[in-house]
């Protein structure tokens, strides 16, 4: 049987640097078969995506000219030959941006009935978690540096740092007005300060998302010691800094500053702990697969706090 689906194609790539406009995405409709066939009802969007529309190599597969996009989604199962699923199962898997998908790799969910049932399984809040238990080391009287403290991955920082021990959380975010339900002692803005301006006394950890000058100005107020998580570019993803940073090497020999990349598929011993703990991550709901381009573009643009699901 085949369902008729409507979706969202990339009808081109867009360099880094350049904005990204609503002529990018193609609404397209096609029928839809295959052995386990979902309706996606939620999926995300993320700030990542704006590397897969650039055409860009990088840990995920580019955005393909033609081609409906994809990213994580969660939805109700309505046909399937797999022994394993039933018509009404429910699944997270990674085929978002279309109404219907027909899907090889998922992972078996309970019923979802809202967006923040579905941020359960479609929000940042793990690589998060991931990014200050095992990356970051976050310690008891810790002084904790979150970069982009508004995004999917920030917004969920600050309870999860003192949950581990921290005794201060800062962040910097280009909207500290949005930003300060957040839980944060201090925020700076972007585009008028800096880290030294809300922790003067210097940071024991840091979890950065944005890289550029914000990530260089960590290592600079890093104190002995410091742990500094590496989770993204955002600097450079959304046209601002370069991807490579000039760090002064000696400090980080003379302070012992230990910097290291991750990603939360690294610590599987860990996603059962984060969801035990059953926080709230901050989010925006959008209604419809149409809205969808125009989310991600006021995403990009920093008009949200916290992640970003679309109701499909």
């Amino acid at each position: 049987m085949a369902f008729d689906s409507r979706e969202v194609r990339l009808a081109a790539h867009v360099p880094t640097g350049l904005p990204v406009t609503p002529g990018v995405f193609r609404l397209t409709r096609s029928p839809v078969s295959g052995p386990v066939v979902v309706r996606n009802r939620w999926m995300a969007v993320t700030a990542a995506m704006r590397t897969l529309i650039s055409g860009s190599a990088g840990p995920m597969p580019p955005y393909q000219v033609g081609e409906v996009m994809y990213g994580p989604a969660v939805g109700e199962v309505v046909a399937s030959t797999d022994p394993d699923l039933a018509p009404g199962d429910w699944v997270r898997h990674g085929l978002g941006w279309r109404e219907h998908a027909a899907v090889d790799a998922y992972r078996r969910i309970d019923p979802v009935s809202c967006a923040e049932e579905a941020m359960r399984h479609l929000g940042q809040g793990l690589t998060t978690y991931v990014g200050l238990r095992a990356a970051a080391e976050v310690r008891h009287g810790d002084t904790v540096l979150v970069t982009g403290a508004a995004g999917a991955v920030g917004g969920i920082a600050a309870p999860i740092a003192r949950l581990l021990g921290a005794a201060r959380v800062v962040g910097g975010t280009g909207s500290p007005g949005r930003a300060g339900h957040l839980g944060y002692d201090a925020l700076y803005d972007r585009h008028t300060g800096g880290p030294a301006d809300v922790a003067p006394d210097g940071v024991d950890a840091v979890l950065d998302t944005v890289g550029g000058h914000q990530l260089r100005e960590a290592v600079e107020l890093a104190r002995p010691g410091a742990r500094i998580a590496l989770c993204g570019a955002l600097a450079h993803q959304l046209g601002g800094d370069p991807a490579a940073v000039e760090l002064d090497l000696m400090t980080l020999i003379g302070k012992r500053v230990t910097l290291r990349g991750f990603t939360a598929a690294d610590h599987p011993d860990l996603h059962e702990e984060w969801y035990k703990l059953g926080l709230r991550e901050p989010y925006t709901e959008i209604d419809g697969l149409d809205d969808a381009p125009r989310a991600l573009i006021d995403l990009l643009a920093g008009r949200y706090v916290g992640g970003l699901v679309v109701r499909v």
